[in-house]
């Protein structure tokens, strides 16, 4: 299976100097010189067009934590209803393959506005309570020692491949409630799903990845079928006993479909992005060693400095007007919420990583508002459990030579490959 495209990252303790030609027209999330390292770009974006209209998304951006705050809040101005149809650069042949399916996630939570976000939201909450999300982080941390127990005679491996990515998965499977069986299938699905809706790909890579899709679809629709006939102990029973007084089929069908790729995607990506960081700098790593307390916020740190998620998109409800400029009623907008996490108004010498920084968890990698993310509370658990077994396990963890490099993605910043020794 082929792996999103990706591009070299910046050689540790080096930032490339921003060129000073490029301008907004520019603005591409994809391209080599953003991937590598986009920061310097965006600073100067915020100084002299914080609202701009970007060629390459078809949409226009917000680059300023205030304005990007503001504008999550806002949902009636700033609607979340078809946010997540991303199917902007499929070829025709696989829109039409797709079919109604090209729009996948319409009746998600994150692609609502209240009140049937909320309605969809308070459903899923239900999963999220306190003493879940103890117990989730409970199992979590099994799987993550299981990992460590599996590559640990080697003295080395792919971080992400080997470490970051099955426990997440992993987890995700057993709560949601996919089969051991089925598990390696849905991950590769789940891959499917992101290459084909979140990174460009060639027309043939698409033709691929859309029966990847459409078998991913129904296979989550056969098993919210098989739970409402005999039930069990999982999210998937749990939503089906709520077809069809509160919830439709396709609604609940989304919401499992979404929260399964967000346990392949967010806290994978963000452990990567930590770990690299940290051991580029081994006093950072030195000092988390010496000092376990320091590991909560160093996890908000890294999801600020890092683009775990480079934001939210949204569609406008009527003329808005920033900073002189009006975005016209019907337009979609990316609210840049990695661009917001390095807002120097907000967040003095953003490209310094600290781990003590006061207010780094005021970051929006999890959104903002109706919208924040109901998993965000798992997430940041599990981060913190991953870093306190690693560095119990790992002390001697350490980076060979290497060249790294970040997939090409319309959603978050994440490493395709690490190689780490102990």
């Amino acid at each position: 299976m082929t792996t999103p495209a990706s591009t070299p990252a910046p050689a540790p303790g080096r930032t490339p100097a921003p060129n000073p030609a490029h301008t907004a027209t520019d603005f591409d999330v994809t391209a080599d010189w953003h991937v590598a390292d986009p920061y310097p770009f965006l600073r100067r974006l915020r100084h002299e067009q914080p609202v701009f209209w970007s060629d390459h998304l078809k949409m226009w951006v917000l680059t300023r934590y205030d304005d990007v705050r503001a504008a999550y809040r806002d949902h009636t101005r700033f609607s979340s209803v078809g946010s997540l149809t991303l199917s902007r650069t499929l070829t025709d042949e696989v829109k039409e393959t797709l079919g109604e399916h090209r729009s996948f996630l319409d009746n998600f939570a994150a692609n609502l506005d209240p009140p049937r976000h909320t309605a969809i939201r308070r459903a899923i909450s239900r999963a999220f309570t306190p003493r879940a999300v103890e117990r989730l982080g409970d199992d979590f941390r099994t799987k993550v020692d299981a990992a460590i127990d599996a590559v640990l005679p080697a003295g080395r491996a792919d971080f992400v491949a080997d470490l970051a990515h099955p426990p997440s998965a992993r987890l995700a499977a057993v709560f949601i409630g996919v089969p051991p069986e089925d598990e390696q299938r849905v991950k590769r699905w789940v891959l499917s799903w992101f290459q084909l809706f979140l990174s460009p790909q060639p027309p043939d890579r698409q033709r691929e990845l859309a029966q990847d899709f459409l078998k991913y679809l129904d296979y989550i629709d056969r098993l919210v079928t098989e739970r409402r006939a005999e039930p069990r102990d999982d999210f998937v029973s749990l939503m089906a006993e709520l077809v069809p007084h509160d919830l439709s089929h396709r609604e609940v069908v989304e919401t499992i479909s979404a929260l399964l790729l967000g346990g392949n995607y967010t806290v994978p990506n963000g452990l990567s992005n930590a770990v690299y960081r940290l051991l580029r700098d081994r006093r950072d790593w030195e000092a988390l060693l010496a000092d376990p307390s320091l590991i909560p916020g160093m996890v908000e740190e890294t999801l600020r400095v890092d683009g775990a998620s480079l934001g939210s998109f949204r569609t406008t409800t009527t003329d808005v007007t920033l900073h002189g400029v009006t975005i016209p009623a019907g337009a979609q907008v990316l609210l840049h919420a990695d661009s917001a996490g390095h807002d120097e108004t907000v967040f003095p010498d953003p490209e310094r990583f600290d781990m003590r920084r006061a207010n780094a968890r005021d970051h929006m990698v999890f959104g903002y508002g109706v919208h924040h993310c109901v998993g965000a509370a798992l997430s940041r658990l599990k981060m913190k459990i991953a870093f306190e077994r690693l560095t119990t396990r790992l002390p001697g963890l350490r980076l060979p030579p290497q060249r790294v490099a970040y997939r090409r993605s319309l959603v978050g910043r994440g490493l395709t490959g690490l190689r780490v020794e102990w």
